[in-house]
């Protein structure tokens, strides 16, 4: 004998789906976003170091190196405020729904 559960319910509804694609969709992206620039970092810092040891303008003694470097941390405080709003915002309004079966 099978019995339906709340949580069985919500699993099987299609605004429960789509909440599970939108956040799929959206860290997959921030994660690419992330993890694409701080390998290609890794890779130029390994296979073409002179790249990065380049100067910022003549007569300086900062590299490009440096600022790519602190670009590569700023974005990613960047990405995880955009999911934070995302989550906090969009996926909490359509979580609530989901719950209360506004959505159903």
């Amino acid at each position: 004998m099978v019995q339906t559960t709340a949580h069985h319910n919500v699993r099987l509804s299609p605004a429960f789906a789509q909440l599970v694609a939108r956040r799929r969709s959206l860290v997959v992206r921030l994660t690419l976003g992330t993890l694409l620039p701080y390998y290609a970092f890794v890779l130029v810092a390994g296979f073409a170091p002179k790249l990065l040891a380049l100067k910022l303008f003549p007569g300086s003694v900062m590299t490009i190196g440096w600022p790519l470097g602190v670009l590569l941390i700023v974005g990613t405080w960047i990405l995880t405020g955009i999911y934070i709003r995302r989550a906090n915002g969009e996926f909490d309004a359509l979580t609530a729904r989901i719950l209360t079966g506004d959505a159903q």
